[in-house]
């Protein structure tokens, strides 16, 4: 994963995608360290890939998720954009492929603190 400093004023949209529990964890652990990560990189527009994996619960009982992966973008046009490419396609095939126990795929508007970012 390259490192690219972050701006959070240049950013107001992200992509996120919310990975459900896998059927097969190893699987999915391998599939998502063999490349995930790069493909959203590849986005043209991406200018930051954060990623997180759910902590497990004390008890035992399964996570409300497994992993997340956000993926920031200078605006909603340009995350629009993204998402009709090439490289998109791509990317989504690849978590298609990795979401045996699911996953959701959302847009949102990057906001700070208790105030709405200002543009």
């Amino acid at each position: 994963m390259r490192l690219v400093r972050w701006n959070a004023d240049a950013m107001t949209t992200k992509i996120t995608v919310v990975f459900d529990n896998p059927l097969q964890p190893e699987e999915f652990e391998t599939g998502y360290h063999a490349g995930h990560l790069a493909l959203a990189e590849a986005l043209p527009g991406a200018l930051r890939v954060e990623a997180a994996k759910v902590w497990p619960k004390e008890d035992g009982s399964p996570t409300p998720a497994y992993r997340l992966v956000d993926v920031y973008f200078a605006d909603y046009d340009a995350a629009c954009d993204a998402v009709q490419t090439p490289q998109a396609a791509v990317w989504f095939a690849d978590l298609q492929r990795l979401a045996s126990g699911g996953a959701r795929v959302v847009f949102a508007d990057v906001e700070r603190g208790n105030e709405r970012d200002q543009r």
